[in-house]
């Protein structure tokens, strides 16, 4: 057999060895892809969030749950009236057609990614809720909108029995490290945005109305807010040994949007 014939075959072996190796590559990353997905989501960092007070990762893990008291079960939130520093847009730039809604769609009890979110304009805001009569509240847990991994700025909690909060206010999450808010400075960490939320510990405060503020985040110049729930009771005295039987808060959680 002449070269010129040889040549052709070398080629075609070594094209379908080529192809054979790209096939088994594109099949193990799909594999791969598809464990993660069981596994319950991506559990990476996206690498283009840059923010200077961002929490260590957890590495996939989930956050420890908020621990209460035993009777702490109900959503005190369910339906309270919502208000807020500024009017709903009727408009968003978000590209995915996620329906934008009213004040009341922060205590609807819908938090899929997919249900009404509110959306109010840049720069410093809050939405404030109206509990309807002072409550001991044990947490709080809040989702912005996580339709795509980001980080939420300058989030702070407050709870107060003074509906302008301006009076007698409780301080229970700041992460506006710099105090860009003129609310002081606060000890926590910005954390991505999940569809886990952020559970955050309130140790029986007595309060009536519940303020979270934000600033904009890392994907977007509007405040996007989903949900807002708060857990407790009407006020009790407590014996300090009660106080001290905790068990962790049951969260209904939203579908991770990969599922």
């Amino acid at each position: 057999m002449s070269t010129s014939q040889k040549i052709p075959v070398a080629k075609n072996i070594y094209i379908r060895s080529h192809l054979k190796k790209n096939t088994m590559r594109i099949s193990i990353s799909l594999c791969l892809l598809i464990i993660i997905f069981m596994a319950g989501g991506v559990t990476a960092r996206p690498i283009d969030i840059k923010t200077p007070n961002l929490e260590f990762s957890r590495g996939g893990k989930p956050r420890d749950p908020v621990m209460v008291p035993p009777d702490v079960t109900n959503n005190l939130a369910l339906g309270c009236l919502v208000t807020a520093s500024a009017k709903p847009l009727t408009q968003d730039p978000a590209k995915h057609a996620v329906p934008l809604g009213e004040l009341s769609c922060v205590t609807d009890g819908l938090k899929e990614h997919d249900d009404h979110r509110l959306s109010l304009p840049a720069g410093k805001q809050w939405v404030q809720l109206d509990l309807g009569k002072t409550q001991e509240v044990w947490a709080v847990h809040i989702w912005y909108w996580y339709e795509y991994p980001c980080v939420y700025h300058d989030v702070v909690v407050q709870l107060s029995n003074d509906p302008s909060l301006t009076n007698n206010v409780i301080t229970v999450f700041n992460n506006d490290h710099d105090n860009t808010l003129g609310l002081g400075s606060g000890i926590h960490k910005e954390y991505i945005v999940t569809n886990e939320g952020r559970g955050i510990p309130v140790n029986g405060v007595q309060a009536r109305y519940l303020r979270v503020y934000s600033n904009e985040s890392t994907e977007s110049f509007n405040n996007r807010y989903t949900e807002i729930e708060v857990y407790g009771c009407p006020p009790t005295d407590r014996p300090s040994a009660e106080t001290t039987n905790r068990v962790p808060l049951k969260i209904m959680l939203p579908k991770p949007i990969f599922m």
